[in-house]
């Protein structure tokens, strides 16, 4: 029990950590463009690239990147930004008391987990395997572009979910996807600081009272 779910928890941090390289190499001081190379001026005016930041790429992820390569990475970044916008929600759901009817796994009821890495370390075998599935399901049937129908990267809705997308305008459209870029990128970072807070004892400290 004790094995398998350090695994998930070394998987998960290792994820996060991935999401962190991946999401860097979208922003820069403007002061640096100088000295940018042929491979990323091409790339100046992708989304995610605004002030006052600019580009950035300190690990050189883009050095010598074609379009596909800068597209995977941006890949990363927006899956690993939605992983880290729930992960927060999830946490911050749980630290004030909130948590879902029944059972995990049997005898092990959802409440009795606590939250944060105690949480983690509390789920039961069974309880990990049922995580593992429904995200392995998600990964392989819905969370892709299933279809090729897809209109950017990112775009999962794979010809069914559209929530009013179409409805909006090019610029509406642009703007929206900024905001959710952004809004991971913050996310990877709060999702960071409340797990190294939470390990250090005094993430309480940093939370309004719940």
């Amino acid at each position: 029990s004790n094995l398998l779910t350090s695994i998930i928890i070394i998987t998960m941090k290792t994820a996060i950590f991935a999401s962190l390289l991946a999401a860097v190499s979208a922003f820069a001081p403007a002061s640096q463009k100088v000295a940018q190379t042929t491979s990323l001026s091409a790339f100046e005016e992708e989304l995610g690239v605004q002030p006052p930041l600019g580009l950035w790429d300190p690990f050189g992820l883009l050095n010598g990147a074609d379009q596909e390569r800068f597209e995977r990475l941006r890949y990363v970044e927006i899956k690993h930004g939605r992983i880290c916008m729930l992960g927060v929600v999830g946490y911050l759901v749980n630290k004030a008391g909130i948590y879902l009817p029944g059972d995990i796994s049997y005898g092990t009821s959802f409440e009795s987990l606590g939250s944060g890495w105690d949480a983690s370390f509390a789920v039961p075998v069974a309880g990990a395997l049922q995580v593992l599935a429904f995200v392995g399901a998600l990964e392989l049937a819905f969370m892709k572009d299933a279809t090729g129908e897809n209109e950017f990267v990112g775009d999962f809705r794979n010809g069914f979910i559209d929530f009013g997308w179409d409805s909006f305008d090019a610029e509406t459209q642009m703007a929206k996807r900024a905001i959710e870029l952004n809004q991971g990128r913050a996310a990877q970072m709060g999702m960071l600081g409340l797990m190294v807070h939470d390990k250090l004892g005094n993430v309480d400290t940093l939370l309004p009272p719940f």
